[in-house]
């Protein structure tokens, strides 16, 4: 054989050990692993989704319940603003009346100092017109026994008048009578 038949069936054995000693060993295992890897990398990826889904659906849980407890939440803000309102409108409306009732009563007050004041006054003429009265009613006792003493005394005085103006007269009678006599006696 010629040298140029080594040149072709030296590398042509070395194909034929390389087919069959390497190529179709890892060719033979090649699909198995193939097969293995696309399976084991759709079991990663099925794997994976499923996590997903299962994270996605434990989210979605969390996040229902954190809507949930935000909505029960903002539920108790809102019933509780409306309670704070209603007790504002209501500290608000206690604090109007309170201020009405102070100007109620204030006006009253005055009202009634004003009224008290009328009636010291009143008391108080009327303390110093029972002292008037009180001081008449002394003078004119006095006055009254004044003048009873002094009609007493005129009556005394009209009396001896009258006495007076009785012996006048009889004395008159007794000298005209006396003149008579005594023109006749002549």
């Amino acid at each position: 054989m010629k040298k140029s038949y080594v040149y072709f069936i030296a590398p042509l054995a070395l194909l034929v050990v390389f087919i069959f000693g390497f190529y179709w060993s890892a060719h033979k295992n090649f699909e198995d692993k193939e097969i293995a890897k696309v399976k084991e990398v759709s079991d990663s990826k099925r794997a994976k989704l499923e996590k997903e889904a299962k994270d996605r659906a434990k989210a979605v849980e969390e996040a229902v319940k954190l809507q949930e407890a935000r909505r029960i939440q903002k539920k108790a803000r809102e019933e509780k603003d409306v309670r704070d309102k209603e007790e504002r409108e209501k500290a608000r409306q206690a604090r109007d009346k309170a201020g009405r009732d102070t100007e109620k009563l204030e006006q009253q007050a005055k009202r009634l100092q004003k009224e008290i004041d009328v009636a010291k006054k009143e008391v108080t003429e009327a303390q110093t017109e029972r002292k008037q009265m009180a001081d008449e009613q002394t003078f004119l006792k006095a006055y009254v026994a004044k003048a009873e003493t002094n009609s007493k005394s005129l009556n005394g005085v009209l009396e001896r008048i009258a006495a007076a103006d009785k012996a006048a007269e009889d004395a008159m009678k007794a000298a005209e009578a006396a003149a008579k006599a005594a023109a006749t006696k002549k």
